[in-house]
C-alpha cells in the first residue's frame, strides 16, 4: 500500500511553537518521504490521458466528452448554419426585389453609380417610388403587405432636409447661409388609387428648393412571410422591412446619387399553424440541443475541476521549494500549472451553452437573434476544434506546430508591434495624400486593406493603373509610396517574419532530437524513476490533509501518527541511504 501525502511548511513568527518544534525535529527519512511523493504526485499531474489510465486506472473522462462534443456541436452547427442560410438569402432577395421595384430603371450592379443629374428625374424618381408603394399589392410578386398599427395602415413619409436660409449665387461668387437643417414631411396613406391614376406633383403639396436642399427620404414600412422554411421541416419566421430611399445631395455637386437602405426585424408571428410533422421536428432539434448543453456542462465542470486541482498544486509546490531549498519558483514554472488548453475549453463550453440556448429559443420562435447566436455557435466551435490539438500534443510527431507557436509567439508579437508602426505611418500617409486620386485610398479603413492586399501580393497592377493623373506631383508621389511600401514589407519585413518563425522551427526539431532544456520544475520531476505502469501511482485512499497547511498543531500531530503508522522501517532505511532527503540543486 503506497504511502499517504504528507506535507510540512515553513515557521514565520506567527507560528504555534509546537508546530515549528515539529518541523525542526522532522527527520531525514520523514523529509524524504514528503519529497518523494511532492515528485510522484507532480510527475502524475503532468501524465498524457493514456498514462494517467495506467498509473491510476482513471478512465479519460475529458477525452471522451470532448470527441464526443466535437461531434455533437458540429452537426449543431451545421443544421443552425442551413437554417441561417435561408433567412440571409430571404433577406437579400427581398433587398433585390424592393430596388427594382420603387428605383426607376434600376438594374443590378449599379448601387453605387445610381443617380440622377436633372431636376424633373429627381421628382419623376420621387414619384414613381410613392405609386409603386400604393399599387404595391397588385404588383408585387412577393407575399409584401403594409404594416398596420391598430386598424391602420401605417404611411408612407416623404421628408426633405434643406438649410434654413440661403442666397446662392456662384456667378458672383456670393451666398449668404444657414447651415441650420430644416426638415419638412409629407404624409401619404396607403390608400389604393383609382385604375390609371397616379400621384403627382398636381396630387401633393411638394416642391424642391434644390439649392438648399440637402437631402430627400422617402421612409415607409412593409412586412412578409418566410415560408420557404417549411419545406424544411421549420417554423416560417415573421419579417418587418423598414425601408429608407436616400436622395443624397449634400455636395450639391449636380448628381444627386439615390440608395435604398433596407432594415429588417425578424419577428414572432402571432398566430399561425402548420399542418405535419414540422412541430415534432422542432422538438426532436430543441432536445438535441438540450443534449448538447448537459455535454458541455459535463465538460466545463471537469476542465474546471482541473484547473483548480493545478493551482492547488502550483501552491503546494511554491511552499514546497520555499521550505526546503529557500528558492523562490520561477514565473514560467508556475504557470506550467494553469493549463491554457482548459481555459480555452471552458470558454468554449461556455459559449456553446449560451448560443446553445439561443438556438433552442429561436427554434421556439420566442426570440430571433441569428446574428449573436452565429457568433456564439461559430466562435465555440472553432475553439472546440482548436482545443483537440491539445490531445495531438501528446504525440510527438504531431506537437512541432504547437512547440513552434508556443515558442515563436513573443517573438512574433514584438516584431509586429515594430512592423505595426511603420504599417501604420504608411496608412496615415497614403490617406491623406493619395485619397483624393485613388478610390481605393479614400478611408483608412480602405487603405488599410490595400496595403494588406498588396502585402500579399494581390491586386498590384490595378492599384498602379487607378491612380488619377491629374496632379503629376502627386502621381510620381504615389510610384514612390507603392514602390517602396512593396519592396519594404514584401522583401524584408514579411521575409523576416518567415525567417523568425522558421528559425524557431529549427530550434524546435533540434531540441526534440537532442532534448529540451530542463527547468527547476522539470528537474525535480525527473528524479521520480516510477513508470506509470508500475503500482505505485495508485492510492487506496487520498488523504484529506493538504500540504504545507499552517492551520493548528492537531494537524500535524495527525500528521505525525499517519506518518508512524504507515512509513515502514524498511523504507524508511531507504530513503536515508538514498537520496530522498539530499539537497536539490
Amino acid at each position: 500500500m503506497e504511502n499517504p501525502e504528507v506535507t510540512v511548511s515553513s515557521c514565520s513568527a506567527h507560528d504555534d511553537e509546537n508546530l515549528c518544534s515539529y518541523k525542526r525535529h522532522l527527520s531525514v527519512s520523514e523529509e524524504g518521504l514528503l519529497e518523494d511523493q511532492l515528485r510522484r504526485k507532480l510527475k502524475f499531474f503532468f501524465m498524457n490521458p493514456c498514462e494517467k489510465f495506467w498509473a491510476r486506472g482513471r478512465k479519460p473522462w475529458k477525452l471522451g466528452i470532448q470527441l464526443l462534443k466535437i461531434a455533437m456541436v458540429t452537426i449543431q452547427l451545421v443544421v443552425f448554419g442551413l437554417s441561417n442560410q435561408m433567412v440571409v438569402a430571404f433577406k437579400e432577395d427581398n433587398t433585390v426585389a424592393f430596388k427594382h421595384l420603387f428605383l426607376k430603371g434600376y438594374m443590378d450592379r449599379m448601387d453605387d453609380t445610381y443617380a440622377v443629374y436633372t431636376q424633373a428625374d429627381v421628382y419623376d424618381q420621387i414619384f414613381f417610388a410613392i405609386n409603386q408603394y400604393l399599387q404595391l399589392p397588385n404588383i408585387s410578386v412577393g407575399n409584401h403587405a403594409y404594416e398596420k398599427k391598430g386598424a391602420e395602415e401605417t404611411a408612407l413619409a416623404v421628408c426633405q432636409q434643406f438649410y434654413k436660409r440661403g442666397t446662392i449665387c456662384p456667378g458672383n461668387d456670393t451666398f449668404d447661409i444657414d447651415p441650420e437643417i430644416v426638415t419638412d414631411c409629407v404624409y401619404i396613406e396607403p390608400t389604393m388609387p383609382l385604375d390609371n391614376t397616379t400621384v403627382g406633383k398636381h396630387n401633393l403639396n411638394f416642391t424642391l428648393d434644390f439649392h438648399r436642399l440637402v437631402m430627400v427620404q422617402l421612409m415607409f414600412n412593409l412586412k412578409a412571410i418566410n415560408l420557404q422554411t417549411v419545406r424544411h421541416h421549420e417554423l416560417p419566421d415573421c419579417y418587418d422591412f423598414t425601408l429608407t430611399i436616400v436622395f443624397d445631395n449634400r455636395a450639391h455637386s449636380g448628381r444627386i446619387k439615390i440608395s435604398l437602405d433596407n432594415d429588417i426585424a425578424i419577428r414572432e408571428c402571432k398566430d399561425w399553424h402548420v399542418s405535419g410533422s414540422i412541430q415534432k421536428n422542432t422538438h426532436y432539434m430543441m432536445i438535441f440541443d438540450a443534449f448538447v448543453i448537459l455535454t458541455c456542462l459535463a465538460s466545463l465542470i471537469l476542465c474546471t475541476r482541473s484547473v483548480v486541482k493545478g493551482i492547488q498544486l502550483q501552491r503546494e509546490f511554491v511552499s514546497f521549494f520555499l521550505y526546503y531549498y529557500k528558492k523562490e519558483v520561477s514565473f514560467s514554472d508556475q504557470m506550467e500549472f494553469v493549463n491554457g488548453w482548459y481555459i480555452l475549453i471552458m470558454v468554449s463550453d461556455v459559449l456553446t451553452i449560451v448560443g446553445s440556448t439561443l438556438k433552442m429559443e429561436i427554434q421556439a420562435k420566442s426570440l430571433t437573434s441569428y446574428d449573436v447566436c452565429s457568433i456564439l455557435l461559430g466562435t465555440s466551435t472553432m475553439l472546440v476544434w482548436l482545443g483537440v490539438i491539445r490531445y495531438l500534443g501528446f504525440f510527438q510527431k504531431y506537437n512541432l506546430l504547437i512547440l513552434t507557436l508556443r515558442a515563436a509567439l513573443p517573438n512574433v508579437m514584438r516584431f509586429c508591434c515594430c512592423a505595426a508602426m511603420i504599417y501604420l505611418g504608411y496608412c496615415f500617409c497614403g490617406w491623406i495624400v493619395l485619397g483624393p486620386y485613388h478610390v481605393k485610398f479614400r478611408s483608412l479603413n480602405m487603405v488599410s486593406e490595400c496595403l494588406f492586399s498588396l502585402i500579399n501580393g494581390d491586386d498590384m497592377f490595378a492599384t498602379f493603373a487607378k491612380m488619377q493623373q491629374k496632379s503629376y506631383l502627386v502621381w510620381f508621389f504615389s510610384r514612390i509610396y507603392l514602390y517602396s511600401f512593396i519592396s519594404l514589407f514584401i522583401y524584408m519585413v514579411l521575409s523576416l517574419f518567415i525567417a523568425l518563425i522558421t528559425d524557431t522551427y529549427e530550434t524546435v526539431k533540434h531540441y526534440q532530437q537532442d532534448g529540451f532544456p530542463e527547468t527547476e520544475l522539470q528537474r525535480f520531476i525527473s528524479q521520480c524513476k516510477d513508470l506509470p505502469n508500475s503500482g505505485r501511482y495508485r492510492l487506496e485512499e487520498e488523504s484529506s490533509v493538504s500540504l504545507f497547511c499552517c492551520c493548528n498543531v492537531n494537524i500535524f500531530n495527525g500528521l505525525r501518527e499517519c506518518i508512524t503508522e504507515v512509513s515502514k522501517q524498511q523504507t524508511l532505511q531507504e530513503l536515508d541511504s538514498g537520496a530522498g532527503g539530499k539537497p536539490y540543486t
